[in-house]
């Protein structure tokens, strides 16, 4: 018995001495304990605004085939994986974020076919502080670049 019980205390004692050694690597940083109203909101200067834009081919936001996707960053400068951030969002704060009016502007007077091939734009996240979920599907991609600006050019 006295071999046993040395060797079950032994094990114990690897097993603690290894716990000992690892536990405070693995310890997780405690985060400073905040009231839950403010716990949403960001402590910096500038209101959140991340998106995310896609351009799909279909004919709702359901069954369109996703084909390009882009990460547009406006504050505090105008940073993601867009090609034009600068321009995107300079076209954004121009109509207070409202995608509607981005995607119903005017037309630039380019001849475009009456062709039914559905193109559909999506944006989802957060602009200044507000969520966002936009879908608009255009008849085609031409009708979808013709003077719609910068933001849905990628």
């Amino acid at each position: 018995m006295r071999y046993i019980t040395g060797g079950i205390a032994l094990g114990a004692a690897l097993v603690f001495g290894a716990l000992a050694t690892t536990a405070p690597a693995t310890a997780a940083p405690t985060a400073p304990t905040t009231a839950p109203a403010q716990s949403a909101r960001t402590t910096g200067l500038y209101a959140p605004t991340a998106l995310v834009l896609t351009v799909g081919q279909g004919e709702s936001r359901a069954t369109a085939t996703v084909q390009r996707a882009v990460t547009l960053s406006c504050a505090p400068s105008a940073s993601g994986s867009h090609p034009d951030p600068k321009a995107a969002c300079a076209q954004l704060r121009s109509v207070s974020g409202d995608f509607t009016e981005v995607t119903e502007a005017g037309t630039t007077g380019r001849v475009c076919t009456k062709e039914w091939a559905p193109i559909v734009v999506t944006a989802d996240g957060v602009w200044q502080g507000s969520r966002v979920s936009y879908t608009y599907t255009f008849a085609n991609s031409c009708a979808m670049t013709d003077g719609k600006g910068s933001v849905f050019e990628f």
